[in-house]
């Protein structure tokens, strides 16, 4: 069994807490390598090489980051193949899926490439007889990102290249179930020719989280994960005195109206709620259908869910792959079993689903559940797997009502021809992300990321402009040479003359 390894210094350290995690591959249920947890010491360790980094880094010019970060984005280019296969066999999704979430993850390093733009002073001249204004923004210092296994390789993406191109040095904390992306994109940066320590990946459980949110050197924390542990990131965090920003959990709605094409719309809560099985924050999970739409959408999508191909992630033929755990499994599971017991109509059912060949890997297939009310626990809960709910209603103002009323807020969609519906609702819906006829409306790298409610705890989105305030302090300089004619004393308040 391969034993991996924590990068710290620019290198591969072997842990030495002699504890360890499991890593599965979800399409066979095989652990094939386990990946070391970091000791507190450990934690320091990676903190203390970012924090030496820093004092070269912080004040390395914006032509040399740029550089290194163009050199970066060329080699993840060249190796995407290469983390893609990490990404399946450690996750379960299909080989696409995994391409396409390097692609993305790549748009963000794009970004970090041009950071010259974003980081531009401000500069205002006489403010007063012969004073300047300046106003700047200055890296953190360490600033650290805990990331979901979900996105292995996308989350860590949409932190640390814009984080180490503002000038800060960072330390990652990838999920234990999914290690291996984070390693090579940390192993691609070393060269790329990041220096040593500039950016640090650490495995672990617990104790290495709360090390991170404890040790008084690291100034700011970026987390993507499930709403509990985001509120208790942010908490935590901001009790030591750190900046944080905590992305959370999601139950994302789909409102079609009466005037939809239902074929896009059948096509959309297809993508949207089984793409990558449902282990998406953004993923649909509840389709609000209005009027009558409801009986010949659900037909619509049962006729696509038929065909739809489940296997594992490595098989080009694959549209689907496998949970992460065969515990979550069995929890999605439930969510199933539990809707059809509260009262809701199972019209697809995927819980017996297993793949021939493959009958101990982490198994379920689509399901779809309709008279779904809110009472229900698989609409009251994030359910994170293939498993889309419909919920009837009469009206938009009904739907509206039913949308603003969730604990959650990160994305949402309408689907419809009326571009007023569409307005309206793109104004009143209470969501950080909106698509209108888009049903996943994940921003490009050059719009932030981030939803409103239980979604997001702090005040910042993720990449973007946030991204950059958000890795940085602004300072403002006022300037004033002298003159001949200056001095004197005056205990006045200044004035603007």
């Amino acid at each position: 069994m391969k034993t991996l390894s924590h990068w710290i210094g620019g290198k591969p350290v072997e842990g030495i807490s002699g504890n360890f995690g499991p890593v599965y591959n979800p399409a066979t249920g095989a652990q094939e390598k386990q990946v070391p947890f970091a000791s507190v010491d450990e934690v320091d360790s990676a903190v203390a090489a970012a924090k030496a980094a820093h004092a070269t880094w912080g004040t390395s010019s914006l032509a040399k980051r740029t550089s290194i970060l163009f050199k970066y984005r060329e080699l993840v280019d060249a190796h995407r193949e290469e983390i893609a296969q990490l990404i399946t066999a450690e996750h379960g999704k299909v080989h696409s899926d995994a391409l396409g979430e390097v692609a993305r993850g790549l748009e963000i390093v794009e970004l970090a490439c041009g950071i010259s733009e974003k980081l531009k002073g401000e500069l205002s001249t006489q403010v007063s007889t012969r004073v300047d204004v300046a106003s700047l923004r200055q890296s953190l210092g360490v600033v650290a990102g805990i990331t979901p296994f979900n996105f292995p390789a996308m989350v860590p993406m949409w932190m640390f290249p814009i984080a180490v191109a503002c000038g800060n040095t960072f330390v990652l904390k990838p999920s234990e179930k999914v290690p291996s992306a984070a390693f090579k994109l940390a192993e691609l940066a070393a060269e790329a020719g990041l220096p040593d320590g500039v950016l640090n990946v650490v495995n672990g459980d617990k104790t290495a989280v709360d090390r991170i949110l404890e040790h008084p050197d690291i100034a700011a924390v970026s987390f993507v994960g499930s709403t509990p542990i985001a509120k208790y990131i942010h908490t935590t965090g901001t009790a030591n005195g750190k900046r944080v920003q905590a992305l959370g959990g999601a139950k994302n709605h789909m409102l079609v109206l009466p005037d939809a094409d239902l074929d896009l719309a059948a096509d959309a809560a297809i993508n949207a709620a089984y793409g990558s099985a449902g282990e998406r924050c953004m993923a649909i999970s509840v389709v609000v259908a209005v009027g009558d739409t409801a009986d010949p959408l659900i037909e619509k999508v049962k006729e696509r869910a038929a065909k739809l191909r489940i296997g594992p992630g490595d098989d080009p033929a694959s549209e689907m792959g496998p949970l992460i755990t065969k515990a979550h499994r069995d929890k999605v599971a439930s969510y199933v079993s539990g809707a059809g017991a509260q009262g809701a109509t199972v019209a697809i059912d995927g819980t017996g689903f297993t793949v021939e060949g493959h009958e101990d890997g982490h198994w379920i297939g689509v399901s779809l559940l309709d008279n779904v009310t809110p009472e229900m626990d698989c609409y009251r809960d994030e359910i994170f797997g293939p498993v889309l709910s419909v919920v009837r209603v009469d009206t938009y103002d009904e739907a509206i009502t039913l949308m603003n009323n969730s604990p959650w807020g990160n994305g949402t969609a309408i689907f419809t021809r009326d571009g007023g519906a569409a307005r309206r609702f793109q104004l009143e819906v209470e969501a950080g992300m909106v698509g209108v006829n888009v049903p996943i409306p994940v921003p490009v790298g050059y719009h932030s990321f981030g939803g409103w409610k239980d979604s997001l705890f702090g005040d910042h989105h993720i990449y973007g402009n946030d991204g950059v305030h958000f890795y940085t302090r602004g300072k403002v300089v006022t300037t004033r040479w002298p003159d001949p004619s200056d001095g004197g004393i005056n205990l006045g308040f200044p004035s603007n003359s």
